[in-house]
């Protein structure tokens, strides 16, 4: 992973940790892909996704969590799921920053 992907994901991190969540795992990785954090808020696990971009060309760091990203997402959440033995309440949350590091938290992302 480049540095400044690091320095996102460790931005985010520390986001979500001030407003309460509480790291599980990062950068769990498996056969259907990766998860860049995994979180707890309360009983609910939080699979997040860390999306930095430099230029707002194609559409930023939004746009670039197409059907596909989501589903590779899913999947992997699903994977760990069946590691820990139970079914707890689950939610996709995205964090988003852009060149300046500004950052943008969607909880729920992927309900539509």
């Amino acid at each position: 992973m480049i540095q400044r992907g690091r320095e996102a994901e460790q931005l985010a991190l520390d986001h979500l940790r001030r407003h309460g969540l509480r790291e599980v795992e990062r950068n769990y990785r498996c056969r259907f892909g990766e998860i860049d954090l995994i979180m707890r808020d309360g009983p609910v696990v939080v699979f997040v996704e860390v999306r930095m971009r430099t230029s707002s060309a194609f559409g930023g760091a939004r746009a670039s969590i197409d059907a596909r990203k989501r589903h590779k997402l899913i999947s992997a959440a699903n994977h760990y799921i069946g590691s820990i033995g139970q079914i707890p309440k689950c939610r996709f949350d995205v964090v988003l920053l852009n060149s300046d590091m500004c950052m943008e938290w969607i909880k729920n992302a992927f309900e539509e």
